[in-house]
């Protein structure tokens, strides 16, 4: 491709993340720091941390964010140590039901726990059945707030994001060094905390940091579990008071100073290390076979984690089918009604249309920035290519909220991009806002497709008359073909499902997208949790087909688009 084009594609690319990336963020911390006159002042941030219902919000999204990822440290680091070092009976295919918890919302998986938790759910009627619990005092398993079962469902959610990260980390590391390590004296459970531990650091810190990042702003799950007290709910709750009240974007700005920390501390420790003891391993890592009981047994492991993952998951099937679940270990009698209620409700066929729509023109603008991004990044030596790369990742970092926060500042009545509502109608800025927050997915895996894709070959086709731009759209991009099917497919399914945008900005029941339509089914009486759960399912269904194909389109590599 000529230089020219390279720096016209890098000029939109900058000009696209200035006005969608970098301003909607700043109009939100600018008015964070305005008075009503336009005057600067910090007052407003620093009433963050002298009132007490803020500073409450805070330290329990702290809580939820550190427990949350303790807790998928503690079930992701076995379980990839003992996929990548080991053969045991099922590894393929309990390797990919592993990945289960990521075919559904968490906040949708919440509706089902609560149905097989609740006090009045599926293991206390199971417990009462065997006289193991007294039911005039059934146990209240999320008592105390519901803190303990947002961590419950964010580390079932989530851990997949860790796994994948230190298993392709153990993957590429060099068993010579471990060889040598042992040579020298060093026993196993030394080596594992001297050697390998250190040279994994990097993708531990590359999925951790993302977990943390997501279970510190997420919306859904607190919602559903009427958990008031974290920072996210607190600005989800304040959308209706925004014009007079700056606390909103006080909150907005404390919480992206936040996350953004954490992804630069994450960045500056280990963003430069390869995992790989300095380079490529040298040799290939022989897996061990494990005797036939020490094999079941990493089996069952395996099977348990899946098990206790999909939990959630069997909870919102079997309300889905339910005509009524209260007090028994099983629904009393089961329908297809709600399946058809769901197909002939207004709200939910509306809501399908709708994220069908958005999701569509979102993947149409992804797959345009990505492919430019990640081919000025890989092909061009254009000063401040580094930087572009780093502004289509940093999506990942920034709470999907504050980003949300930021299109509604810049969209109210008076700002520059007040055009973006048409009337009402969010569908520019949800569009925008989605392709924006799923387009890393295409960017990571356009960049593996480009590299793998020797520049040699384009040369050839221009050497043999084709212009590069020719040479491009016909070597090239059908060679990255399998990359970008596959980042596009994520980023779609991803986008189909987007919550903090999808809550924030669609505030008509006729422009709700799927997210929000089950949002409010769950708030309404009636059989609106079972048309929920039907929704639900639908949601599982899509995404299982869409993670699958990804997976055996990219591989190991599906691991680094979380990165």
């Amino acid at each position: 491709m000529s230089r020219t084009l390279s720096l016209i594609i890098f000029l939109v690319m900058a000009a696209f993340f200035g006005c969608f990336f970098a301003f909607p963020i700043w109009t939100a911390v600018r008015t964070a720091f305005e008075t009503p006159d336009h005057q600067f002042t910090f007052d407003f941030v620093f009433e963050v941390f002298q009132n007490q219902l803020y500073r409450e919000g805070l330290l329990n999204s702290f809580l939820i964010a550190i427990w949350t990822t303790l807790g998928c440290l503690l079930v992701s680091l076995p379980l990839a140590f003992l996929f990548v070092r080991f053969d045991f009976p099922g590894k393929t295919i309990l390797n990919s039901l592993v990945l289960t918890p990521m075919v559904l919302p968490p906040f949708v998986g919440a509706i089902g726990i609560k149905a097989m938790l609740g006090q009045m759910g599926a293991l206390n009627s199971l417990l009462v059945h065997f006289g193991l619990m007294n039911p005039d005092h059934p146990i209240d398993w999320f008592a105390e707030g519901q803190m303990f079962g947002i961590v419950i469902m964010e580390v079932l959610h989530l851990y997949p994001i860790l796994y994948l990260n230190v298993a392709a980390t153990l993957a590429n590391l060099d068993p010579a060094l471990e060889e040598a390590a042992a040579t020298l004296g060093c026993p196993p459970w030394k080596r594992l905390w001297r050697v390998t531990l250190p040279l994994v650091m990097p993708g531990i810190f590359a999925g951790g940091t993302i977990v943390f990042i997501w279970a510190f702003t997420e919306l859904g799950v607190p919602l559903v579990f009427d958990f008031e007290r974290v920072t996210a709910v607190q600005i989800f709750r304040s959308l209706n008071d925004l014009s007079e009240n700056p606390f909103p974007y006080a909150l907005v700005v404390v919480m992206l100073t936040f996350s953004t920390l954490i992804y630069l501390l994450s960045k500056t420790l280990f963003g430069r290390a390869s995992g790989t003891g300095g380079g490529r391993a040298t040799m290939a890592r022989e897996t061990i076979r494990l005797p036939l009981v020490l094999g079941l047994g990493c089996t069952a492991f395996f099977s348990l984690v899946t098990f206790l993952a999909v939990i959630p998951h069997l909870g919102v099937v079997l309300l889905s089918f339910s005509t009524d679940w209260y007090g028994s270990i099983l629904p009393h009698s089961f329908t297809l009604d709600h399946y058809q209620a769901a197909l002939g409700h207004e709200l939910t066929l509306s809501s399908i249309s709708n994220s069908l729509k958005y999701s569509g023109l979102a993947l149409v603008i992804a797959l345009f920035l990505g492919i430019g991004v990640a081919y000025v990044n890989v092909r061009t030596r254009i000063w401040g290519r580094q930087v572009l790369d780093m502004m289509a990742m940093l999506p990942l970092a920034v709470p999907g909220i504050v980003i949300a926060f930021g299109y509604l500042a810049m969209t109210r009545p008076g700002q520059p991009f007040d055009w973006l509502i048409l009337g009402d109608d969010p569908l520019l800025i949800l569009v925008i806002a989605y392709a924006v927050r799923r387009l890393p997915y295409v960017v990571r895996s356009a960049s593996a497709g480009f590299q793998q894709v020797s520049p040699a070959l384009e040369e050839a086709a221009q050497n043999l008359g084709a212009t590069p731009e020719r040479a491009l759209w016909r070597i090239t991009l059908p060679l990255v073909a399998p990359n970008l099917v596959a980042g596009g497919l994520l980023a779609f399914a991803f986008a189909m499902l987007e919550v903090s945008d999808s809550m924030i900005l669609a505030q008509q029941a006729s422009h709700f997208p799927i997210t929000k339509a089950i949002y409010s089914l769950i708030l309404s009486l009636g059989n609106g949790p079972q048309l929920a759960s039907a929704l639900g399912v639908w949601a599982m269904i899509f995404l299982t087909v869409t993670i699958a194909g990804a997976s055996l389109l990219l591989g190991k590599k599906l691991g680094a688009l979380f990165r």
